[in-house]
């Protein structure tokens, strides 16, 4: 069970990194430090939008306008490290360890 927690603790701090990423992506092409017109910045800028827009996207719906700011990461973020912590306390009350 403990390779499974690791698998799970993992994929959420990977997910977290790509986040992050995604985050700074947007700052760089918003800044026009980084040009989209490249075939690479391209491919990664959309790698980003899609492994992350689908759990940004109801978070922004929910969210109210704060203009030009983009909270919705910090929230997903916060969410999933509660999941995380969430998990591995009820895990450790059931199996008794930790």
């Amino acid at each position: 069970m403990r390779s499974l927690l690791w698998l799970f603790d993992t994929v959420i701090t990977l997910y977290i990194y790509v986040l992050v990423a995604n985050a700074i992506f947007s700052w760089l092409v918003a800044f026009n430090v980084i040009n989209t017109r490249n075939g690479i910045v391209a491919t990664i800028g959309d790698f980003l939008y899609r492994v992350t827009e689908p759990a940004l996207a109801p978070i922004r719906r929910r969210m109210p306008d704060l203009g030009g700011i983009d909270l919705s990461p910090v929230v997903l973020i916060i969410g999933l490290v509660f999941f995380r912590m969430l998990v591995f306390e009820l895990f450790s009350a059931v199996m008794g360890i930790f």
